[in-house]
C-alpha cells in the first residue's frame, strides 16, 4: 500500500523489504515484458519497472507517484526510466502508452467517486488504440481489513541495520460505506516515538468497479481472483481487472 507515509524518505526506504517480488509482480512483469510503451500509476519505488529495465526491456517506461520519497529510491536505483511525481491529474497523454498499470492494490487509495472518475479518464486518454489498463484491488468479500491487527507485527532491518517493527490496526470496527480506514505504525530503537499513518481505502466490488470502468470508456477483458488466473469468485482474495480502451 503506498499512501502519504512513505513522504518521510526513511520510510520509503523500508518498502520494498515490506513488500518483497511476489507472484503479483510477477503476473505484471510478464505484461510489461510484451508492452513497447507503459506507465506505472502509483509506482512506489518502481520495482516494477526496475526489474523490466534489467531485463532489458527497450521501449518507454514511465512510473508516476505522488510521493517524492519513493521516486527518490526510484531514480536511485535506475535513471533510464521516466518517474514522474503526482498523479495522473499532472499531465494529458494522449494514446501514447500500450500498457497502463496500477500495482500494490494502488486503485484502492481513489476513494471517492470523483477521484475515481478522473484517474480513469486520464488512463483511457493515455491508452493507445487496443492499450489495456490492468489492475487489481482487494475483493471485499475476503474482508481482508479483518487481519489488520496489532497482534500481526511484521519486522524488517533498516538500513543502519536495526530492527523496525510494522503492523495495522482498523479504525472505527471495519469497514463503512466501502472505506476502511486503519493506521500504519512503525517503531524501532533510533525512533523515540512510533511513527504512525492514518489511511484509508475504498473496496469496490466486481459489479460496482465494472460500473465505472464502462463509463469510463474501458471495456473489461478478463477478471481474476487470484494471480494464478483463477476465478473470481464471491470470496476470492483479488479482483484483477484487464480491461481495453473502447
Amino acid at each position: 500500500m503506498v499512501d502519504h507515509v512513505y513522504a518521510d524518505l526513511s520510510l520509503a526506504a523500508l518498502y520494498d523489504r515490506l513488500n518483497p517480488w511476489g507472484p503479483g509482480d510477477d503476473f505484471y512483469l510478464g505484461l510489461v515484458r510484451e508492452a513497447p510503451a507503459v506507465l506505472d500509476i502509483g509506482c512506489g519505488t518502481g520495482q516494477l519497472l526496475r526489474r523490466a529495465r534489467a531485463e532489458g526491456h527497450p521501449g518507454r517506461l514511465m512510473g508516476l507517484d505522488p510521493a517524492a520519497a519513493m521516486l527518490v529510491q526510484a531514480r536511485r536505483s535506475r535513471a533510464d526510466v521516466e518517474w514522474v511525481l503526482g498523479d495522473t491529474r499532472v499531465r494529458l497523454w494522449q494514446r501514447e502508452f500500450d500498457l497502463v498499470v496500477m500495482t500494490g492494490h494502488a486503485f484502492q487509495a481513489l476513494v471517492t467517486d470523483e477521484e475515481i472518475r478522473g484517474c480513469l479518464r486520464g488512463v483511457r486518454a493515455a491508452l493507445a488504440d487496443g492499450g489495456r489498463f490492468v489492475f487489481e484491488t482487494r475483493n471485499p468479500g475476503a474482508r481482508a481489513w479483518e487481519r489488520w491487527t496489532p497482534d500481526r507485527v511484521r519486522e524488517v532491518t533498516a538500513d543502519d541495520g536495526t530492527p523496525v517493527r510494522v503492523w495495522h490496526e482498523v479504525q472505527g470496527g471495519g469497514m463503512h460505506r466501502g472505506l476502511v480506514r486503519f493506521t500504519e505504525t512503525y517503531a524501532g530503537p533510533h525512533w523515540r516515538t512510533p511513527r504512525v499513518s492514518r489511511s484509508v481505502l475504498r473496496f469496490l466490488d466486481a459489479d460496482t468497479l465494472r460500473g465505472f470502468l464502462t463509463e469510463a470508456g474501458l471495456t473489461v477483458v478478463e477478471q481474476y481472483g487470484d494471480w494464478g488466473r483463477g476465478p473470481l469468485t464471491a470470496t476470492a482474495p483479488e479482483i484483477i481487472t484487464v480491461t481495453r480502451r473502447s
